[in-house]
């Protein structure tokens, strides 16, 4: 199965989020936006078709998460809080 970055484009003022259930970094990540009241769409790319793919084909070969996809849909992998804060404007 085929898909597209363009698949995933969340609303504007949060993000999606591609992750495992294994990562920390994932995690600590989720954790953050939950305490800053950002929302977020969790896709687990061990649980959904064609996204380990899309992570690797944004990461250059490398299946990195937290990857994750702006409103913009540029992407970022393992952003910070700040990083995710100045993307979204907040």
């Amino acid at each position: 199965m085929s898909v597209a970055a363009s698949d995933f484009v969340p609303a504007s003022g949060t993000i999606t989020m591609f992750s495992t259930e294994w990562c920390g970094y994932c995690k600590r990540l989720k954790k953050m936006l939950d305490s800053e009241g950002i929302g977020y769409t969790e896709i687990d790319i061990e649980n959904t078709p064609g996204t380990p793919e899309l992570v690797e084909a944004v990461n250059g070969g490398n299946r990195t998460v937290p990857t994750v996809i702006y409103p913009d849909a540029t992407t970022a992998t393992n952003p910070s809080l700040l990083d995710v804060k100045q993307k979204l404007g907040l």
